[in-house]
């Protein structure tokens, strides 16, 4: 009897150890990213992602989205700072290579200087160089006036322009009231000259050029140095919004959702008995009204998206995404891109022509309050022209911001890069390069629904315990990670480490993979996962989880899925990406 329990016992030791020497086995594949099980059916990726795209809501009037652009990336923060103060900045780049900007609220280029609501400055320099000088001017002219009470209304800038060496800026009333309609309110505009160089200002005192909300949040087409890329016509061009310059928040005015379009010969851009509003379609099929018939526009884009729609907690939510920023013609690129932004993201538009059609192409969203110095958005986001570089994929964007945390109120700008789409064939070989590397792959753009605290260069800076998560308050359905290129690669395994852990979330409770193809994302086939990822917030924080699937190609690709926890976000410490 004793014999037998011995020979049990000796066997039941004799599993253990093989049992235990496979688990070290397979743990040891996993790490090194080779062994990897077929999900389970409940994880096969083969689910359908049922979210809600506004793009496609035939109940909102929306712009197509554009394929234009291959990659797209906006830094976190800002990168290069002036010692200045104010906000809005709109620019104009003149005959003798200066860069004339008008700031609100604040000293400009002159910290020693009094406060005032308009200030006018001059830049010299390149944000490439890291030169720029800032001047502020001081004219001998009031810059502008105020058309209601002067108790209720400050002067605020919201486009400038050079034409044939004389500057043009569109000036506004805002309300300043404490209460509802403070910054809710613009019911005024006009345009005021300068001949030199902002030294003086002159305008038509007698009555605002814009009035009764119609066209008061005025941006005129950046068209390069002096206006001279301008080579197809003999106009001068100019955006205006409705209302407001932004969503109303508190909405006393109707929030705006449409983008005007007028233009006018050079010899009237202060009067708008010459001016010829847009009143074509959205599809760029242009018409103009009698000179001065403003009653007959029509909108040359449409945006009703809404967002923050769905938010956790806090304010500002359910916002128009239509504001005051800039429209510049990129042209080495053959492009107009308009540049608007909402409390907490960057909005992007493109064009072939100032009369569209317009189509949307790339969002920034930073996330609601608080934010962090290394990642916060701003208002007012401007595209100077000459800081566009020779290739045009290159642009520098300003805005501003003074709450959430962040105090930047100064004329600050930070990188915006592109790149074109070509059609491309897919060439590399099988081989251990990791495609996320700028070194082994053409310009791998990190891409993410919204990050805490900036993607930049989050998920290819080699970094596993530096790590960053979608968490943006808002209660998401669905969720990604993933990079796309300026060249297609063919593609069959990912290497993703998850970023912290908690109840809150970071963790999918489902995701699949998919390839971007002709501009669309298409699902992989064969997906296999690595088993040491749960589905739930028993997933170890840091985890490196091996993603294989069968061979396929594509110009972009990205985990997909339901973000977890009580805050419905995922994270993301490292993304690399294989053909092997």
């Amino acid at each position: 009897m004793k014999k037998i329990q011995y020979i049990v016992i000796l066997v039941i030791m004799i599993v253990g150890v093989i049992t235990t020497g496979l688990i070290f086995f397979r743990g040891d594949d996993v790490n090194q990213n080779q062994t990897t099980t077929t999900l389970d059916e409940k994880y096969r990726g083969e689910f359908e992602l049922d979210y809600y795209d506004p793009f496609k809501d035939p109940d909102i009037v929306t712009p197509e989205r554009s394929t234009f652009f291959s990659t797209v990336i906006v830094e976190d923060s800002s990168s290069y700072d002036t010692y200045s103060d104010g906000d809005l900045w709109p620019a104009a780049w003149s005959d003798d290579d200066i860069l004339y900007l008008a700031n609100g609220d604040g000293k400009g280029f002159n910290m020693q200087g009094h406060w005032e609501d308009i200030v006018m400055n001059k830049l010299t320099g390149t944000p490439y160089e890291h030169n720029l000088v800032g001047e502020k001017i001081e004219p001998s002219t009031s810059i502008s006036q105020v058309w209601g009470k002067s108790t209720s209304y400050n002067r605020k800038p919201t486009g400038m322009v050079s034409v044939d060496g004389v500057l043009y800026m569109a000036v506004q009333d805002l309300n300043k009231v404490e209460g509802p309609k403070m910054f809710n309110d613009a019911p005024n505009a006009t345009i005021i000259r300068s001949d030199n160089k902002g030294e003086t200002w002159s305008w038509d005192p007698s009555s605002p050029m814009f009035s009764d909300y119609r066209f008061t949040t005025v941006m005129f087409l950046d068209y390069g140095k002096d206006s001279q890329d301008n080579v197809f016509d003999e106009y001068v061009y100019a955006y205006g919004l409705d209302y407001n310059w932004r969503d109303s928040f508190s909405n006393s005015v109707t929030d705006p959702t449409n983008l005007y379009l007028a233009r006018m010969p050079k010899d009237g851009i202060q009067d708008v008995s010459k001016w010829e509003f847009y009143t074509g379609d959205l599809n760029g099929n242009p018409s103009w009204s009698a000179p001065g018939a403003i009653s007959e526009k029509k909108p040359v884009l449409t945006d009703e998206r809404r967002i923050y729609t769905n938010r956790i907690d806090g304010r500002h939510n359910d916002m128009t995404v239509l504001s005051q920023g800039s429209i510049v013609y990129n042209k080495p690129l053959e492009r107009y891109i308009y540049t608007s932004w909402t409390e907490y993201t960057f909005e992007f538009y493109e064009s072939p022509t100032p009369y569209g059609p317009w189509k949307h192409f790339y969002t920034k969203d930073f996330g609601a309050y608080p934010w962090t110095n290394s990642k916060f958005g701003g208002y007012a986001t401007v595209v100077p022209s000459k800081f566009i570089s020779e290739d045009g994929k290159t642009m520098y964007v300003n805005a501003n911001t003074f709450v959430g945390g962040i105090h930047k109120y100064n004329f600050s700008l930070r990188k915006f890069e592109v790149n074109p789409y070509e059609e491309t064939t897919p060439t590399n070989e099988k081989s251990d390069l990791n495609l996320a590397l700028e070194n082994n792959s053409n310009n791998p753009t990190p891409i993410s629904i919204a990050t805490k605290l900036g993607l930049y260069n989050k998920l290819n800076d080699g970094k596993l315990r530096v790590w960053d998560e979608s968490y943006n308050r808002i209660r998401k359905d669905y969720d990604y990670w993933g990079f796309t290129w300026s060249k297609a690669y063919n593609l069959n395994n990912l290497t993703y480490t998850v970023g912290k852990v908690t109840d809150k979330g970071g963790w999918f409770t489902d995701f699949k993979v998919q390839v971007r193809q002709n501009h669309e994302w298409v699902d992989v086939e064969g997906l296999r996962i690595s088993d040491n990822y749960v589905f739930d917030e028993k997933l170890e924080s840091f985890s490196t989880i091996d993603i294989s699937f069968n061979d396929t190609w594509g110009d972009g690709v990205r985990i997909i899925g339901i973000p977890g926890g009580d805050y419905y976000y995922t994270s993301a410490a490292e993304l690399e990406v294989y053909y092997k």
